[in-house]
């Protein structure tokens, strides 16, 4: 059997060639932006693929580069990719984060689709799933962190540093999304709280004296790996919360302002 000469052998490890088609529609940034999504899922674009130059892109889409950039900008808001400036720049296939799920979200709230209730409702069902997880999956060190996360909310209380304490308590959560080493879980938990910190500062300062002894208990409970008794815990004290921003926000229980 013939050994593959080197030549051969190098063009058999080139990555594929994206194969992109001229459009034809009025809305074409939106077909330019389906047929870059095709090529990322029939494998012939990969995270940190270089796309064409913008010249080239153009006419073998047969657009304006001003449609293009619109198509390319829409793609960078999705996370899909990323635009460098300079020589070494360029349109590179990105590896993708939770950005735009966070942003969708955010826009969902600020125009009034996502109300406070909703918001406080879907993230108490979110954390039952996330604790049950975290507590299968927790290390020490994991445990360890959320401990450390609970000093330094002692520590911002106690200094009255109420946004600083604020950010410490949602980073809570923010630590046990990770634990359960699922990207969809971090991804989503993640826009739920950037939400939520926003509506909180919305409502400023509420009483959270409860919140250090649940969280010690919940650790315990952690730590033991009961996750019916940490899941409990953790309902209990969300809950109470709920009430708190609601009752602080002058929200009724159908997201409207009460009276």
């Amino acid at each position: 059997m013939p050994t593959p000469s080197k030549t051969q052998i190098s063009l058999a490890s080139e990555p594929p060639t994206p194969q992109f088609q001229a459009v034809r529609t009025a809305r074409a940034f939106e077909e330019i932006a389906n047929q870059i999504r095709a090529e990322l899922a029939d494998g012939r674009l990969k995270v940190g693929s270089r796309l064409p130059a913008e010249r080239t892109l153009a006419l073998q889409f047969g657009v304006s580069r001003n449609t293009l950039r619109e198509a390319l900008r829409s793609l960078e808001h999705a996370g899909l990719i990323r635009l460098q400036k300079g020589a070494s720049g360029g349109a590179f296939i990105s590896e993708g984060s939770g950005d735009a799920i966070s942003t969708s979200l955010m826009d969902l709230y600020h125009v009034g689709t996502i109300t406070p209730d909703q918001l406080t409702e879907a993230r108490i069902w979110l954390e039952s799933v996330i604790v049950r997880e975290a507590c299968r999956r927790a290390t020490p060190e994991d445990i360890q962190a959320l401990q450390q996360n609970v000093d330094d909310a002692a520590e911002a209380t106690k200094r009255g540093d109420f946004q600083h304490r604020a950010k410490i308590n949602l980073d809570f959560h923010r630590k046990l999304a990770a634990i359960t080493q699922n990207p969809i879980m971090v991804i989503v938990m993640d826009g739920l709280l950037n939400v939520l910190a926003k509506f909180i500062q919305t409502i400023g300062e509420y009483e959270n004296t409860f919140v250090p002894p649940s969280r010690k208990r919940f650790l315990k409970h952690m730590a033991a790996g009961d996750a019916d008794a940490a899941v409990a815990e953790m309902e209990a004290s969300l809950k109470r919360l709920q009430r708190n921003y609601l009752s602080h926000a002058g929200v009724a229980g159908n997201g409207k302002k009460g009276t």
